[in-house]
């Protein structure tokens, strides 16, 4: 069972990228020999064991320890059954595929884009293809310039640098202009100057307007009349289509139109803008996307986009759609945000109460964690509500698998109160910074009878029973004061009054701390002298509490932020 477990897992790293997902690993495992299906319990526990000592090797020793083993697995190619916990896409050639996101920037990304990112990128790293970043920025009365940046960042961030190219769309007005002409000329374009909603009736009755019926060479002229001539809402520039479509939506789309209002990256030195569904068409044509992977809200944008390329004689994209994920609990509302935020109702868009981006990224999360969540939760067509406690259970979960054999351990009393252990001994404590990992080194700190506790514990411990401070020694409580009774733990265990363990730190080895919590409320306290060597960054577990974040440094005080238990 080892021997086969080990190749399975193995392969799958090597797959992808040296993260090994135990449900593939299990499924292989048992095609090759099905009497394992005898005791599945077992089998998963030497597959999560394997799973962890693999993770601790690089992606170049998993590829040379997979090629003695088993050098035909190594060799062997995906195009004819592609092994991995996502579906196969229709007609999808290996090396070959190209996919998009396309946020528009209205604000920072939050955990419905981080879902939707995800997915995009562990099918570009599946095939083997590419993933392209395209910035939407055609609606200007919805831009907030600091999105630019954010979503660049937090997108490369989010996929390992695995993005190919960044386009915004703003930089790309001259192929929308040359596209829309290619239509005009060819006769599959019209501008209408009809009052808005007279068209709208006519449109939804199934009945032309007068504008559709002129000839092309009066449409070139009108085509050129919106850059200089028209004011905003006087003409705009429509698809022909069925009029008569049984679906209202796809009649005489509207392509082009006239926009005054300033954009942030262009100014007022243009005025013709495209909607969306026509600029995503020009630019999945013209950047090579060969599947669209997004919601079902956009089924008819892209029944429309592949109108549009038609047209222009272009091939169209394979689409796929999602269901609407309902993050219920949660305010992802990017504009309400904003206004908060103006409000000083938040401290910005890294409050550590917002469910966006560049907040949890402060922190601590992973983003493996984000991409395991879009992977569990897969592509399909059925909608979804995923409530707020149910999401934090599987993040979380997730995340802590990424970070747990990273973070050193570390005392943490928060409302400290000082104690004398009467009788208490001297002793210097050496602590394994991982317990699971003893090459990460020592901490080390002298225990002299005096220590911090929390009040809570201070407050709260059974005056009837044995306790222990945690790694030191054993004690009870006599008329309100602490009192040694022995060091060694065995004495703690088997007693039949054992009570609490508790943290603690020595008093004169300790060092300032502050934790950010969800409240966005500061919780103060001391840490052993130890953690004053972790860096800004790095992720922590304060010893029977939680993860956090080290956030900032000073020489009077160490700042963490809250990640999760």
């Amino acid at each position: 069972m080892k021997d086969i477990v080990l190749k399975y897992v193995l392969k799958n790293a090597f797959d992808f990228r040296g993260k090994a997902n135990s449900k593939v690993v299990l499924g292989a495992v048992l095609r090759e020999n099905s009497a394992l299906k005898s005791d599945v319990p077992a089998l998963l526990k030497e597959i999560e064991k394997t799973i962890k000592d693999v993770e601790k090797m690089t992606l170049a020793e998993v590829e040379m320890k997979l090629g003695k083993i088993n050098p035909t697995l190594l060799m062997e190619q995906k195009e004819e059954k592609m092994e991995g916990p996502l579906k196969e896409l229709l007609n999808a050639v290996m090396g070959k595929v190209v996919v998009r996101i396309a946020p528009s920037p209205s604000g920072p990304l939050h955990i419905g884009h981080a879902y939707g990112t995800s997915l995009n990128y562990e099918y570009a790293k599946m095939y083997k293809g590419k993933l392209i970043l395209r910035i939407e920025d055609t609606n200007a009365e919805n831009i907030y310039p600091q999105a630019y940046e954010l979503i660049e960042r937090d997108v490369k961030w989010m996929t390992e640098e695995g993005v190919v190219q960044v386009f915004v769309q703003s930089s790309r007005l001259g192929e929308y202009y040359d596209a829309a002409e290619k239509l005009v000329n060819k006769g599959n374009a019209y501008v209408c100057e009809c009052d808005a909603d007279e068209w709208r009736e006519k449109k939804n009755k199934g009945i032309a307007c007068s504008c559709r019926e002129l000839s092309v060479k009066e449409n070139q002229l009108r085509y050129a009349k919106m850059f200089n001539a028209y004011a905003e809402g006087e003409a705009v520039l429509r698809l022909k289509t069925d009029i008569k479509d049984k679906n209202p939506a796809m009649r005489d789309l509207a392509i082009m139109r006239i926009v005054e209002h300033v954009h942030p990256k262009t100014g007022k030195e243009h005025r013709v803008w495209p909607l969306m569904i026509f600029s995503v068409a020009v630019d999945d044509h013209e950047m090579g996307v060969t599947h669209v992977l997004n919601g079902k809200d956009h089924v008819d944008n892209g029944e429309k986009e592949r109108m549009i390329m038609k047209m222009l004689g272009w091939e169209t994209p394979e689409y796929k759609h999602w269901g609407r994920i309902n993050f219920e609990g949660f305010e992802l509302s990017t504009s309400k945000i904003r206004l908060a935020i103006e409000r000083k109702e938040y401290e910005g868009w890294e409050d550590i109460r917002l469910p966006f981006m560049p907040a949890l990224r402060r922190r601590g999360y992973q983003a493996g964690a984000f991409r395991r969540f879009a992977i569990e939760t897969g592509l399909s067509l059925n909608d979804k509500t995923v409530g707020i406690e149910e999401f934090w259970k599987m993040l979380n979960a997730f995340n802590k698998e990424l970070i747990d054999l990273k973070a050193n351990r570390y005392f943490f009393v928060d409302n400290p109160v000082k104690i004398k252990i009467e009788k208490g001994l001297s002793k210097e404590i050496s602590l394994d910074c991982h317990p699971e990992d003893p090459k990460r080194g020592k901490r080390k700190f002298k225990a002299k009878g005096e220590v911090y506790v929390t009040a809570q514990d201070y407050e709260c411990l059974d005056v009837k029973k044995l306790h222990r401070l945690m790694d030191y020694c054993n004690f009870v409580i006599e008329k309100g004061k602490w009192k040694f009774v022995s060091e060694r733990y065995e004495e703690y265990k088997d007693s039949d009054k054992r009570g609490s363990i508790i943290h603690w730190v020595p008093v004169g080895e300790e060092v300032k701390v502050e934790v950010l919590n969800l409240d966005n409320k500061l919780v103060k306290g001391f840490g052993e002298k130890d953690l004053s060597k972790a860096k800004v960054g790095d992720i922590v577990q304060l010893e029977r509490r939680y993860f956090a974040r080290v956030d900032e440094k000073t020489k009077d005080v160490i700042r963490l932020w809250y990640l999760h238990s």
